[in-house]
């Protein structure tokens, strides 16, 4: 299985230290950046395989630096973590909510940029079956990419 770079970006030092453990211990390879200035030097002089813009990025600045991305002419997911999924940003290729099933987000996130599975042909309804909270948050970042809901 190839490696996974990913840039995680956040000002919050601890935010930024807590979710790169998570990460690493996941197995993904991780450089950080403490500012947006940082990270589009970092983002134009690596190979990204996925960016992660934490919550305590003001939003200007996590849509600066998804435009720039996009200038560039990258499609590298961006994912945006929110503290809950009303926070949402219209540039970013997922908003994934900050908690227990951050990393099932990354991983649906990754997998749908590998074509790895397909989106939703449809909204859930009230009586579809949830097999498992993983299953929920695959849904989830499925429908808010098909659905531009970020």
């Amino acid at each position: 299985m190839p490696l996974t770079l990913v840039l995680s970006v956040g000002p919050d030092a601890s935010l930024l230290e807590t979710r790169n453990i998570v990460l690493h211990s996941a197995g993904y390879l991780v450089e950080s950046a403490s500012s947006v200035n940082e990270a589009a030097h970092r983002f134009l002089a690596g190979d990204f395989d996925l960016v992660i813009l934490c919550h305590s990025v003001p939003t200007r600045e996590r849509e600066r630096l998804t435009c720039l991305i996009r200038a560039s002419g990258s499609r590298t997911p961006i994912v945006s973590i929110s503290g809950n999924l009303r926070q949402c940003d219209a540039f970013a290729t997922a908003t994934i909510e900050d908690g227990p099933n951050f990393l099932i987000g990354i991983r649906a996130v990754l997998n749908k940029a590998a074509g790895a599975w397909t989106v939703l042909p449809r909204l859930p309804s009230k009586t579809d079956v949830v097999d498992s909270s993983q299953d929920l948050v695959e849904q989830r970042v499925n429908l808010e990419m098909r659905y531009g809901q970020r």
